[in-house]
């Protein structure tokens, strides 16, 4: 039984921090600056990679379902720090924000930790979560503005 709980708690942690990632990848560089100059305590970061730029190929498929195809590349920096913890973070973000992606990595590792995983869920993911969907909501709204309703009267004689 024991097993299967660390097991459930390894998968939990697992989406969990696929969800941070997926946060912080979507992270302004303001927002990763403002929690940072938040943080009570800056830990030391040691650079393991990067952050370095470079270009990745981005795949699609008409439909969602047809046959993939390569679409274009895209410009992606990834960083990944070590904390003296211990703990590893890694990060990628579109773009060439070298800074962006060291931090992104910084939090993701302070993520991990017991210690500081409420400031970073609180300080960082929550208002990231709430203006991505703020812009949704907004996108949802001036698209319904734009609806057009068709109808089609039937005639009396038929």
């Amino acid at each position: 039984m024991k097993s299967a709980d660390r097991n459930n708690a390894a998968s939990q942690m697992a989406s969990g921090r696929k969800r941070a990632a997926d946060l912080l990848a979507r992270a302004e560089r303001s927002e990763l600056s403002a929690a940072w100059d938040a943080l009570p305590q800056k830990p030391a970061a040691h650079p393991v990679r990067g952050p370095e730029t470079g270009l990745v190929m981005v795949r699609g498929r008409i439909g969602g379902g047809g046959a993939p195809f390569n679409l274009g590349e895209v410009t992606v920096t990834r960083a990944t720090v070590r904390l003296d913890s211990g703990s590893v973070g890694h990060a990628q973000a579109l773009g060439t924000d070298r800074e962006k992606a060291r931090l992104a990595a910084i939090f993701d590792a302070l993520w991990q930790e017991e210690a500081t995983k409420d400031f970073v869920e609180r300080a960082l993911l929550l208002p990231i979560t709430e203006r991505i969907a703020a812009a949704e909501r907004r996108k949802a709204d001036e698209t319904a503005a734009t609806r057009v309703d068709f109808f089609t009267m039937v005639r009396g004689d038929n």
